[in-house]
């Protein structure tokens, strides 16, 4: 039973699980919008709630797995990341890839089981999430694709709930694309001598600490831009507008305890975006019922 746990630990260290606090709220946001939008109810179905569940579970696995397994040589360079359990043996390249593809293979028949558009782009969504793990070795845009890859979280939700994609959730997504990337610039600071080192591509590498804090400051400036049109056209309450108000206040503090202090990025990075997700979800979820 020990070592059970042990192994358990192991592959939640090594995903970090707790960082599917960014997605899942936004999966359930689309879900709660579009069976209002249908229904004229904020609930969806105990089916499609614990399909959406496994759904982002198996999904977010894979791309963390799969990141590790193609990382494992960089984080093996890096001190921040040399003691992951990728690295110090763990959990072993073997184990990796067999828990990529059990987490593959789960995702895509979750996918079956919603409805036939989730299915078809099943496949696609992996070939996406798991891109990123590339782009770090060409390209300074990897922040963008990780963006791109959790703003798919609110296509998959309405797309499970009404099997289309309405004008609404490609706003919202759009504005999780630039606020992942967003935050995702500030995090990379912490690895901009190293990226420099060994030669890999990101923007604090390339742009230096100043100009990626600008970046990010735009990024996060067109999300709340995104998240206000995505109240438009959704036409919601006072609530979700509340939401993108308070998500703009969140935001600017983000910025405020990184420009002050580099070694809050963490704090910025972990709490304040856990948070925002969470309160955005949950008046999202009281909109839908007042």
């Amino acid at each position: 039973m020990n070592k059970l746990i042990k192994i358990m630990n192991d592959f939640n260290e090594l995903v970090m699980f707790k960082h599917s606090i960014f997605s899942l709220p936004f999966i359930f946001i689309a879900m709660i919008v579009a069976s209002v939008e249908i229904n004229n109810s904020a609930w969806f179905g105990f089916k499609l709630l614990l399909l959406g569940v496994l759904a982002a579970i198996t999904a977010r696995n894979f791309a963390m797995g799969f990141n590790r397994y193609m990382d494992r040589d960089i984080d093996a360079l890096n001190p921040r990341t040399e003691n992951r359990p990728n690295v110090d043996g763990r959990v072993s390249a073997s184990q990796m890839l067999i828990f990529n593809i059990a987490n593959a293979l789960g995702f895509i028949l979750v996918a079956y089981f919603v409805n036939d558009l989730a299915f078809y782009l099943s496949v696609p969504i992996l070939i996406i999430i798991g891109s990123y793990s590339y782009f770090k070795r060409f390209s300074y845009l990897a922040h963008v694709i990780l963006g791109i890859s959790l703003a798919l979280a609110p296509i998959a939700g309405v797309v499970a709930v009404s099997e289309t994609i309405t004008l609404w959730s490609v706003l919202l997504s759009l504005g999780v694309m630039f606020w992942v990337a967003g935050f995702d610039l500030l995090y990379s600071l912490q690895d901009m001598e190293v990226d420099k080192k060994l030669g890999l591509h990101s923007i604090p590498s390339k742009f230096g600490a100043k100009n990626t804090m600008l970046i990010s400051r735009v990024f996060h400036a067109l999300t709340v831009i995104f998240w206000l049109l995505f109240a438009i056209t959704s036409n919601s309450g006072m609530f979700i507008y509340i939401a993108v108000l308070v998500s703009a206040i969140m935001l600017s503090y983000e910025h405020y305890l990184v420009n002050k202090d580099f070694t809050k990025i963490d704090k910025a990075f972990f709490t304040v975006n856990g948070y925002l997700g969470i309160v955005f979800f949950f008046l999202v979820l009281v909109d839908s019922l007042v």
